[in-house]
This record gives C-alpha cells, structure tokens and sequence, in this order.
C-alpha cells in the first residue's frame, strides 16, 4: 500500500475545526507538524491555544478520525503542544481582522448580525427559557447563532444549555463555549465558583457588558440573543449605550398584571430609541388531555402589551405567538437540553419555532451598509 502523501494529510487536516473558533487548524497555525513513516503511521503535532484548553481531547479525537481517513495511514499519533506568547499574539490578531481591540463588532452600523434583546417587566415569566429555545432553534435552521447571559444576578443560560466548562482565554481574548447545536455563550456564571452570587454595582454591570461584546470572539454570527434581567435597570440601559442597533423582544404572561409590568420593559424603547420587533406571551395556556385549554394565567396579557406598546410608538407591534405552559420546557431548561431539540413535536416547541422562524427571516435593512458601488465621473 502506498504511504499517504503529505497533501493529502494536509488536506485532511484542513477538515478539523477548532471547536471554539469554528476555523480550520491549519488555518489557526495550529498545526505544527505531519510527519509519517514507510509503515503509513502519522504523528501530528497540534498546538492548543493554551495550556489545559477544555477542547483537546475533542481537537485529539476529530484530529485522529479525519486522518485515520487518508489512503495509505496504518495509524494516527496526535501530540499535543501549546502556542508560544507570540504565536497566540498572531492569532488574536489574525481572528480581530486587523480590528481595533475593545471594538464591539455588533455595534458597527454595517454589521450583518441581528441582535435581539430579550426583555421582560418581570421575574418569572419565562424569558430566559425562550431566549434559550428561540437560540437553539434558529441554530438548527442553520444559522449561526450566540447567546449572551447579561441577567447579571439571576444567571440561569449555562445550565440551561447544559455548558458546564468555562471559556478559554487567548491572551485578552475570550472563546465562548459552544453548547448543543453549535450555540455560542457567554455568561457570568462561567466565572463564579459554585453557586456564588454577584454583587456588583453600575458601573461593574457595565464593565462587564463591554467584556462580553468586546472582548470574546464570537466570528460571524447571523443572530446574537440577549437574555436581559427583569426590568428597565442598569442592563437595559448599558445594552442600549452599547448596542444601539438592537432590538427588543418582550416577554410576558397573559395575567394583566404581568402584562402592565412588560408594558413598562417595552416602552424603555421610546427613550433607547431601540426598535420593537415584538411581544411573546408566555405560559399561556394549559392543554387538558380531554383537549381543552385552561387559562391558569387568565388571557389576553399579550395582545393587551402588543397594542398598548403600539399606540405609544406610533407603529405596529406584533404579537409574535403564544406559548403554552408544558412542563417539558422546564424538564429541559433542568436538563441542558432546550424542548425545541429534546420534545420538537410538543406544543411549545412548536410555538417557540415558529416563533424562530419569523425572528430568523427578518431581513437587514440597507441603512449604514456599504452597498459595494462606486460613483463615476460624467462623460
């Protein structure tokens, strides 16, 4: 049998993603060195980014299949190094693409990525189970899809996401986990041991949000979803300052008092300036197995917030579904795995994707986009 050649091996090797960036290792200038012998055994060298990254057995194994692959390989040897202070420089610079550092890529008037604040009047209504549901099913429409945790003092996204590792750190970059359905998050609860609580005042709350946006490398996202903390505070307002091209979902229950309180998170737009893409009624109804529904919550709250939201702007905001309270959601949210992709024929995943599917066929508009047109001098 013939010894494999070194293009192919390369090849091969051009498969593997790192699984926190989402490029090829070779790409990265992860791969040190291919080497083979007459028997077709291969020792590759990879260089992780830093020492006990989280990723290496994953990196290790996915190294060893794709090579395994190649015409010719008897055996795979896949050792492990790390990257030198200068060549980890190089690839924070090489993945900023020459971007000023600190620069929060989603606040550029031309960027491509929607950006959803998910808000609530608040506590308890259900926010961050559809923030986490909405991400996972918009990442298996196949887009790529980030998630950040900014509700600060009440963080709950990683363990709803089932992420349990903490994010690796190339110099003053941060790589976000990636949880079930390549989902990319980023949450304060990944940088307190145990269960400890946070007590910060404004400006750490801000501090924190700029580090979020700033500092960790999402790559190219088509969404990036905001679970906000209940209410109109420090949060909301810093997201507003930072992300100006954000728009904001709001979330609530049919009961009216729920609904007045949402009507309060919403109309922080009219001051922000942020656009209202729409209300979420939560938890809103009870499916009976004789197939009755029963309005634990009473009715209505939703469409009450969405046309009062309406008058105030001057402009049509839409009551984008109603979601019904199954206890498959909050055996999901306990398990990790979001009802979207653990019960997909359930009655809230259902309305939780359509919902989705609205959120991720929303097109861009044209303002602050180049257009890629040059003007000409008249003949």
């Amino acid at each position: 049998m013939p010894t494999p050649s070194p293009d192919a091996l390369h090849a091969a090797l051009a498969g593997v993603n790192d699984p926190e960036i989402g490029k090829p290792i070779t790409e990265l200038g992860m791969v040190e060195s291919v080497d083979s012998d007459d028997t077709g055994a291969v020792r590759v060298t990879v260089l992780l980014t830093v020492p006990g990254c989280p990723m290496k057995e994953t990196i290790t194994r996915e190294v060893t299949a794709a090579v395994s692959q190649v015409a010719g390989v008897s055996g795979v040897q896949v050792q492990l190094g790390v990257m030198s202070d200068e060549q980890r420089s190089g690839l924070r610079d090489q993945l900023r693409g020459g971007a000023p550092q600190k620069e929060i890529p989603f606040a550029r008037p031309d960027t491509l990525t929607r950006v959803y604040a998910v808000a609530s009047g608040k506590g308890g209504v259900g926010k961050s189970s559809v923030t986490v549901n909405l991400a996972a099913a918009m990442a298996e429409q196949g887009l790529a899809v980030g998630v950040v945790d900014a509700d600060i003092y009440g963080f709950s996204v990683p363990r709803m996401l089932a992420v349990t590792h903490p994010p690796t750190q190339v110099d003053d970059m941060i790589m976000p986990p990636v949880a079930r359905g390549g989902v990319k998050v980023i949450s304060i609860g990944m940088f307190v041991p145990g269960n400890q609580p946070v007590v910060w005042r404004g400006p750490m709350l801000h501090r924190a949000m700029q580090q979020f946006l700033g500092d960790v490398y999402w790559g190219d996202l088509d969404v990036l979803l905001l679970d906000l903390p209940p209410g109109t505070g420090d949060i909301a307002i810093t997201v507003a300052q930072l992300l100006p091209n954000s728009e904001l979902i709001v979330v609530t229950t049919p009961q009216q008092a729920a609904a007045e309180v949402a009507e309060r998170a919403g109309a922080i737009a009219l001051q922000t300036h942020q656009r209202l893409v729409g209300v979420v009624e939560n938890m809103s109804w009870l499916e009976l197995p004789d197939g009755s529904r029963q309005e634990i919550f009473g009715s209505g709250g939703g469409r009450t917030v969405a046309d009062s939201l309406s008058r105030s702007i001057g402009a049509e905001v839409p009551l984008l579904g109603q979601i019904p309270l199954d206890v498959a959601v909050r055996e999901g949210g306990d398990r990790g795995v979001p009802v979207v992709l653990g019960q997909p024929d359930s009655a809230a995943a259902t309305a939780l994707r359509a919902i989705a599917r609205q959120l991720a066929g929303r097109g861009r508009g044209l303002a602050g986009r180049k257009l890629g047109i040059t003007p000409t001098a008249r003949v």
